[in-house]
């Protein structure tokens, strides 16, 4: 992928959901050939947000919780490490499974997980409790993706703090509906933007990427968030923000602005 040129003013450019082979099943790069990608295209950082015990993770959920957790973040740690090296800036977050239903946990830091065991077993709702106790948001991923381990689209607006509108996964595919006719993907991230709308909720912009191949995806900021607390932050207030989806910018209510340009 070529460098993007950024807005004036919005410096730091950022992938909210990221996924690397040493958490992630489904992924096919390690943590540092990934935030290497990202920091030769142009990113300031990245929030890496592995698959949890729900979803396809990688770590054997036959492990003893708090063993299970020590090898869970050390993608994070690797990325992070590497990034303090190298003026790179790593947060952490993760996706949560619940039978195909996701969401992406941010503003919270690796520890977490250690000191609220009880996620391991929380519904829907106790994580929305626990998260926020922990100064935590959850934000649900894709929404409205329809795929063979989704057995039913889910919405929870009252457990969930934010929505992920652009999901770089969905563009330029197809993928089969329930009756086994075609759909362009880019539909789900439609429905996302009338979703948080409706509810006046904030919206993320993430490739779900699970390799090398960036999409352009993210969100560009005024100002450095340097750490997840920084990044929920910015993100709830709705300021000092833009949205791509690789090929336009938006405000943070969805407005267009302008093409996105690439070096």
């Amino acid at each position: 992928m070529k460098n993007i040129i950024l807005p004036n003013q919005y410096p730091y450019f950022f992938d909210t959901h990221v996924h690397t082979n040493k958490g992630s099943a489904c992924a096919g790069n390690d943590p540092i050939e990934t935030v290497k990608t990202y920091k030769r295209a142009g990113y300031s950082g990245v929030v890496i947000t592995e698959h949890n015990w729900g979803g396809n993770t990688r770590i054997n959920r036959r492990l003893y919780f708090k063993e299970w957790v020590k090898h869970f973040i050390l993608s994070y740690q690797e990325a992070y490490s590497w990034g303090e090296k190298n003026n790179f800036v790593v947060l952490w977050g993760y996706e949560a499974g619940y039978s195909g239903t996701e969401f992406l946990i941010h503003g919270l830091k690796p520890d977490f997980l250690f000191e609220y065991p009880e996620i391991r077993n929380a519904s829907i709702e106790e994580q929305y409790q626990i998260v926020h106790a922990a100064g935590g948001i959850v934000v649900h991923a894709h929404p409205f993706r329809e795929a063979y381990y989704i057995p039913e689209i889910y919405l929870n607006p009252e457990y969930i703090d934010a929505v992920e509108w652009i999901n770089g996964a969905h563009y330029n595919r197809i993928s089969y509906n329930e009756f086994g006719h075609y759909i362009e993907k880019e539909m789900y991230n439609r429905k996302a933007l009338a979703y948080a709308r409706e509810h006046d909720f904030p919206m993320t912009a993430g490739s779900d990427t699970h390799s090398t191949n960036l999409r352009g995806v993210g969100m560009a900021f005024k100002n450095l968030p340097g750490a997840e607390g920084q990044f929920v932050k910015s993100l709830l207030s709705r300021q000092d923000y833009l949205l791509t989806d690789g090929f336009k910018w938006y405000d943070p209510f969805g407005k267009e602005l302008y093409e996105t340009e690439y070096e």
